[in-house]
């Protein structure tokens, strides 16, 4: 069996004369329709011996559960660049470009970061599923991390869910952010602007949004941030920075100027979250595009630079 689709726990007293379904179900999150796939089928395993879910195990015990199940790609393979930042059995992160869709959309089949992964792994002898976790614009830059399987992208999914992945963008608004307030939390609830399917706008009775941030450089035109998203919604940086009157360069959807940037100069830089299987951190970081640095704000020695959150609230 492939590692990548396989599920290992010793059971300890946690577990003890539990039923196996009640400890996938209740520990581990294992979703209603997984649950119910792997009733069929010799899927699980107690110490090496086929059992039923309905099985009680007891503490000690090795409960292995196969999650394999025959997937169609349904994405055309290309051979693309694809520049991968991490891999293991589970979970691949990548460094998108500004300027490529994510996903195979409308007219545009071919050169998404989609079929780059499917021709990688084509490449590797593997289909999958593409399962991008997190939603990412076209022109930002930065991290995609992509599940591997159906489990591993419910895990990451209920991690983000409770807030425990750190997602921190790097972002240069138009303007000199106030002084007064170099570090601070956008609370500001927002929800679909009507009569649009993109766009985003402030509403007082719309969902909560809220995404922390911090100053880290400005030459007077231009300020450099580091924001921290606390929820996820659909362009929450780019609507609250366009709230408080200062708008990401080059975003012409949301109150920008293209003046230097033809895109919105924002980027994807550093997720950190505890690894759901190897219950180790795990910190992944995307390189600062060439279009961001050449805006001088950013100092010559990058890789010295204290890049690290300076925000207040815990995490990786």
């Amino acid at each position: 069996m492939p590692t990548d689709t396989i599920f290992r726990h010793i059971l300890d007293d946690k577990d003890h004369e539990k039923k196996l379904e009640d400890i996938l179900r209740g520990r581990f999150r294992f979703s209603r329709k997984l649950i119910q796939r792997l009733k069929t089928g010799n899927k699980t395993q107690l110490d090496g011996v086929p059992v039923y879910l309905t099985t009680r195990g007891f503490c000690g015990q090795t409960m292995v559960v196969d999650l394999f199940e025959p997937e169609e790609a349904g994405i055309e393979p290309e051979d693309l660049p694809l520049d991968i930042l991490y891999e293991d059995a589970f979970y691949l992160a990548v460094n998108k470009p500004p300027g490529q869709i994510v996903h195979p959309v409308g007219p545009h089949i071919r050169g998404t970061l989609a079929n780059a992964v499917a021709g990688y792994w084509q490449k590797q002898g593997e289909r999958r599923l593409f399962r991008p976790v997190f939603r990412t614009d076209r022109d930002t830059s930065g991290i995609i991390l992509i599940a591997k399987n159906r489990y591993a992208q419910q895990q990451i999914s209920n991690l983000s869910d409770k807030q425990q992945v750190k997602k921190i963008y790097l972002g240069i608004v138009q303007g000199e952010w106030p002084q007064a307030n170099p570090t601070g939390i956008l609370d500001i609830p927002m929800g679909p602007k009507p009569g649009s399917k993109i766009l985003q706008q402030i509403h007082l009775q719309g969902k909560p949004a809220q995404t922390e941030y911090h100053v880290l450089a400005t030459d007077g035109r231009y300020t450099l941030i580091q924001f921290r998203l606390i929820t996820g919604r659909t362009h929450q940086i780019r609507v609250h920075c366009q709230a408080v009157g200062y708008p990401l360069a080059g975003d012409t959807l949301y109150g920008g100027t293209a003046e230097v940037f033809r895109r919105q100069a924002l980027h994807a830089y550093r997720y950190g979250f505890i690894h759901p299987f190897t219950q180790n951190p795990l910190s992944l970081k995307a390189p600062i595009p060439d279009d961001l640095l050449r805006t001088g704000l950013f100092p010559s020695n990058i890789e010295d630079w204290d890049m690290e959150p300076r925000f207040r609230s815990p995490g990786i």
